[in-house]
């Protein structure tokens, strides 16, 4: 049988789907092509104005949002078993180390605790994880997963990220430190 060079394209080809099915491969695919997220311009960004709202605690306690009016908050809906928030959580993690004291840190899933649990376990990660505690308010409701939101201390939506992103980039740090002052 003779190898020719379409057999070879062909077989290349199959390899390469092959490792994007692989879910570690996917993961790791999907890291390297995560951007740091848009801005939302100041004249466009939605204003949170409903804060009667909660949610449940899993391994924190559970947060009435009243009580994080004027402070900055990163709001982050998830699940273990989506390639895309998998490969931007270790970012999250990395940007949650050095940010927790200064920023509200809010992974909201609707998996159970154990599931979540062992997810932490394996990859060492202790992100701040809760529940629905009662219905969100319009803007936070997402179709997709993941979602991030990020509400400067006024209660404007400053960035409204919908799928993976790299927030441990420079570019992220630097618009935190901005809402932090």
């Amino acid at each position: 049988m003779k190898i020719t060079k379409k057999s070879i394209y062909n077989l290349l080809f199959l390899i390469i789907i092959g490792l994007l099915l692989y879910p570690p491969t996917k993961t790791y695919f999907i890291r390297l092509i995560s951007f740091s997220p848009s801005i939302i311009k100041s004249e466009k960004r939605d204003v949170l104005n409903d804060y009667n709202w909660s949610l449940k605690g899993l391994n924190t306690i559970d947060v009435d949002f009243n009580n994080l009016k004027n402070k900055v908050v990163f709001i982050n809906f998830w699940a273990t078993w989506c390639p895309p928030c998998v490969a931007e959580i270790p970012s999250i993690q990395e940007l949650y180390n050095d940010y927790k004291d200064e920023v509200v840190f809010i992974f909201v899933s609707n998996e159970k605790w154990e599931v979540i649990n062992a997810f932490y376990k394996k990859h060492n990660y202790d992100l701040p994880t809760y529940n629905l505690g009662n219905s969100l308010p319009k803007i936070f409701q997402v179709n997709s997963i993941p979602t991030s939101f990020v509400i400067n201390k006024k209660g404007e939506v400053v960035i409204n990220k919908s799928g993976a992103a790299d927030w441990n980039s420079s570019k992220f740090r630097s618009l935190l430190n901005e809402l932090i002052k």
